[in-house]
């Protein structure tokens, strides 16, 4: 039987060096609309003032329950907080990142207007852009961002595989704690950050069986910060997108998804990873350009030739990888459709600059140095 005294919502704030942003993110929280919640800070090992801060705020708000520990990393911190929050729905914050005032009260409401309750309670975000410069730092729609409609009928995954495209953001959304005890969810437990959400990404929305969405923005994501603590890049670091991905096609696999539009959603993913592997120079390292052929390898050739949103030259650069026919024909048009869908997407998110943006980033190819002049 539930706890009458519950709160409402356990938030968990996983935190390791980030003082410089801490007060933001706490007072965010703290001045949430909706008041019946904890909020569990967990010090994963700070050597900065990221603890005194803590303290501080907890003092002053007996909601706040710090745990301070030694170094264990993203997931194993996380997975902390889940064991002690005690609350209907689970949600995590990002220390470096922060929230607008209404965000829980919306979500609960939300979540409430359904007659059962939901799995996952899922929203779109903000992406911080310019944070390292107060006089130009401003927020920009995220991904999710009009790309679905808000929820009228809860639904599994195979009704909005968009949510495995883009960004995990594992943070924008509601999970409801006996939903995440009952299928055994916790994060994976990697050294550092270890892009451990994604693994909780797809064990979370592949076992939901009432996932609801809401087509609003609270949550303001610092993207492309630097992680303080983090190793330079090198080639564990530099395969650690192809590691979680392979991971994650085991979890699709064990949960027992057959929908090709999840499989597409996923193989986006993969594709999106094998850019910024490119991209990081991952190619030069031997090893690296073997995990991404064992990545691609992993890929069944029909839903990749038939996927919509792949570009020909990706098509291409798999069958190159993979031994396939090089000489298949591929049709442009699919993908031309996808091309002006984005445009129009992005033009009801974030107005006619960034749509244009988002028509390059999403045009981009994924070569190799040495097949670039096969696949131009």
């Amino acid at each position: 039987m539930a706890d009458p005294h519950a709160p409402r919502i356990s938030v968990i704030v996983p935190i390791c060096n980030v003082a410089a942003f801490l007060d933001q993110c706490l007072e965010s929280i703290e001045y949430q609309t909706a008041r019946d919640m904890e909020i569990i800070c967990l010090n994963d090992g700070s050597t900065d003032d990221s603890l005194a801060i803590m303290k501080r705020h907890a003092a002053a708000d007996a909601r706040i329950r710090v745990v301070d520990k030694e170094n264990e990393g993203y997931g194993a911190t996380c997975n902390r907080g889940i064991e002690l929050a005690s609350g209907d729905y689970v949600a995590i914050v990002e220390p470096d990142d922060y929230l607008l005032p209404t965000m829980f009260e919306d979500l609960l409401a939300f979540a409430d207007s359904f007659e059962h309750p939901a799995d996952v309670v899922k929203e779109a975000w903000f992406d911080v852009v310019g944070w390292d410069d107060p006089l130009s730092e401003r927020v920009v729609p995220g991904y999710l961002y009009k790309r679905l409609k808000t929820t009228r009928e809860p639904q599994s995954i195979e009704g909005v595989p968009e949510l495995l495209e883009g960004h995990p953001s594992i943070w924008s959304a509601l999970y409801r704690k006996s939903f995440l005890d009952e299928n055994g969810i916790r994060f994976h437990e990697y050294p550092g950050a270890g892009w451990a959400d994604n693994p909780f990404l797809v064990d979370t929305l592949c076992r939901a069986k009432r996932i609801i969405y809401l087509d609003s923005m609270h949550y303001c994501y610092r993207n492309e910060l630097p992680r303080k603590g983090d190793a330079p890049l090198d080639e564990k670091k530099l395969s650690l997108p192809l590691l979680r991905w392979m991971e994650m096609t085991e979890s699709l696999r064990a949960c027992g998804i057959e929908n090709r539009d999840v499989w597409h959603a996923h193989y986006q993913r993969g594709f999106n990873y094998i850019d910024i592997v490119v991209e990081q120079g991952g190619w030069e390292v031997p090893t690296v350009r073997v995990g991404i052929r064992e990545l691609l390898g992993a890929m069944r050739a029909d839903l990749v030739l038939d996927h919509p949103k792949l570009s020909p030259s990706k098509k291409r650069f798999y069958l190159e990888q993979t031994g396939g026919d090089g000489n298949a024909r591929i049709s442009p048009v699919p993908y031309a459709r996808h091309l002006a869908h984005e445009l129009i997407v992005r033009l009801r998110a974030q107005g006619p600059i960034g749509a244009l943006g988002a028509l390059g980033r999403f045009s981009r190819r994924t070569v190799s140095p040495e097949s670039a002049e096969k696949v131009k």
